[in-house]
């Protein structure tokens, strides 16, 4: 069989599929879930196993020391991912949800109902816990998924989807709810996209390049994020304590992640104080700091910071760091190299802290607080299929209600238009 006739009998079965999840019931949904997580766990060491391949030819091949990171599936990580599936189960279902209802001087009742959007293709890279996460929230919230992961991780991906599909087979929900595409072949995708009759809507996640190669060929509605730029801006009202444990672990805790910090603002009046202890801290970790001249002047380890550093996503340790006047040039320097995922303000100024929140136009900004809580599990929606960084449909973490649209389901009593 070819590419392309291999990607279409799968998007056919996933829109087959995708009818008969529409129709189960919540408890149905949660048995198959169930049976997900334990296959999950009795087949842990083949997963491992798999997993361990994909890492040692990442290493191979040159990955990044933080692509490796986000491929390597750790026993923790295992046991986050599989409690991940349980968290789901425990989520209310939003399917079938009535949205809001009312009644017209005619006696026809309208109500507006939540309904899963159909057929959800993932195109993303590196983290194996992707096919878990989308698998999951998918089903719950009654979608179908054709998972397309990156090469590096294909050995971990088709061990942990086979796993899913048979669970789900043994359960009696159709194990073509999960839809693995299992060649490298870059053709699978240019043909997946095609497939707007059967595939209701794509949701790319990985580098900015990836992205916009889905965006640039898809004829299928794409929810995308290109860049996770984020930045934590220093007040000069901020408790200065409080805000080296924020940027540490904003930008240290796990750079390789699209909510990690990836520009540090500081207010002018706090910047000789507050700038060498940071930099002695991210130092120590082993972060690469590249400043302005305003920065340079104060930490002398620093190298300085070209344009383009102000608008990368390095998820890496590396960090650009940039003395501002005050909370105007803060938001200004946002507002133009941002990417409007998920920035924050430290301060101890309410004033200061709500004209931040009120004027970033990001999907996620925090008050005191790390970016790296831009997540669906840290917001309580068990597992994430993503993060939205658009307007429409979706923005921010997206869990089960981001995945169900509505439709309108008028009862009369045999009203006609006159």
């Amino acid at each position: 069989m070819d590419i392309k006739d291999y990607v279409l009998e799968l998007a056919r079965g996933a829109r087959e599929a995708s009818r008969g999840l529409a129709a189960l019931s919540t408890e149905e949904k949660n048995t198959g879930l169930e049976a997900m997580a334990r296959a999950l766990e009795e087949k842990i060491a083949d997963i491992r196993s798999a997993n361990e391949q994909d890492v040692e030819k990442g290493k191979k091949a040159g990955l990044s020391s933080a692509l490796v990171d986000r491929l390597t599936l750790t026993e923790a990580r295992f046991e986050k991912m599989v409690d991940g599936v349980r968290a789901i189960i425990e989520l209310p279902d939003p399917v079938g949800e009535v949205m809001r209802e009312w009644k017209r001087p005619n006696g026809l009742v309208i109500s507006k109902v939540r309904v899963p959007l159909g057929v959800i293709c993932m195109i993303y890279e590196s983290r194996p816990n992707v096919t878990v996460d989308a698998s999951s929230l998918c089903l719950k919230s009654g979608n179908a998924a054709i998972l397309r992961g990156g090469k590096e991780a294909l050995a971990t991906n088709r061990a942990l989807a086979s796993v899913m599909s048979g669970a789900l087979e043994e359960s009696d929900v159709p194990g073509s709810a999960v839809c693995m595409i299992e060649t490298p072949d870059r053709s699978a995708v240019d043909e997946l996209l095609k497939l707007d009759e059967y595939i209701d809507v794509v949701i790319p996640r990985g580098g900015e390049g990836l992205i916009r190669a889905v965006v640039d060929k898809s004829r299928i509605p794409v929810i995308k994020h290109y860049r996770g730029n984020c930045h934590v801006y220093i007040d000069g009202a901020a408790d200065l304590d409080m805000a080296k444990e924020i940027i540490v672990n904003a930008k240290c805790q796990r750079p390789g992640v699209c909510n990690a910090m990836e520009t540090l603002l500081v207010h002018r009046g706090i910047a000789e104080k507050l700038l060498p202890d940071v930099a002695r801290l991210l130092l120590e970790r082993n972060v690469e700091l590249r400043g302005c001249p305003a920065t340079l002047k104060i930490v002398g380890e620093a190298g300085p910071a070209r344009e383009s550093d102000w608008r990368e996503e390095y998820l890496d340790l590396i960090l650009a760091v940039r003395v501002v006047e005050g909370l105007d040039e803060a938001i200004e320097h946002i507002e133009e190299y941002g990417s409007r995922h998920s920035d924050a303000i430290v301060t101890e100024d309410e004033a200061a802290a709500q004209a931040f929140l009120k004027r970033v136009d990001s999907a996620t900004v925090f008050w005191n607080c790390s970016t790296r809580f831009s997540d669906g599990g840290e917001f309580g929606f068990g597992a994430e299929i993503g993060i939205s960084t658009d307007k429409i449909h979706a923005r921010g973490p997206m869990a089960l209600e981001e995945l169900t649209t509505y439709k309108y389901i008028v009862r009369g009593s045999g009203q006609v238009r006159s």
